[in-house]
């Protein structure tokens, strides 16, 4: 099976509908699949009641990219769902807020130790949303579902 490119896949969540309406950008998809920025302008369709960003929004903006670093780094002989996630908000967000995710090689061997006999493992991972000051504006943790394929 051909392995969608990193620039593909980027492309294709760019212009898929809950991201575009609202307001959610990938800018950077690393080619190792280690590292994902995505930004979030504030907007008419994403600003709540009292003029800041709806936190739905600021959630969904990080919501498939741990799983799909994970399913594309440890490959097609790994089952990956998300399985729970969590935000808590610190500040409320203004203008463009943005988050940066980040697997690296220890991760990822762990994951791969953890797993090497069939047993599932559950990585806890979380990500900051920044505003363009740097300031923390929310912490999302995220709980993932990992398990070696049976007869891989």
């Amino acid at each position: 099976m051909l392995k969608p490119s990193p620039r593909l896949i980027k492309t294709i969540i760019n212009l898929w509908p809950p991201f575009l309406g609202a307001g959610i950008k990938v800018c950077h998809i690393a080619s190792d699949w280690k590292q994902v920025d995505v930004r979030l302008r504030l907007g008419l369709t994403n600003r709540n009641y009292v003029g800041v960003h709806f936190g739905g929004s600021l959630y969904s903006m990080t919501d498939p990219f741990f799983m799909l670093m994970l399913i594309q780094s440890l490959g097609p002989d790994y089952v990956v769902w998300d399985k729970a996630g969590s935000i808590e908000y610190h500040k409320p967000g203004t203008g463009v807020v943005s988050a940066r995710f980040r697997l690296n090689e220890t991760q990822l061997q762990d994951i791969r130790l953890r797993t090497a006999s069939g047993e599932k493992y559950l990585p806890e991972l979380q990500v900051d949303i920044l505003d363009q000051a740097g300031d923390i504006v929310a912490t999302v943790h995220k709980t993932l579902y990992v398990r070696r394929k049976k007869g891989r």
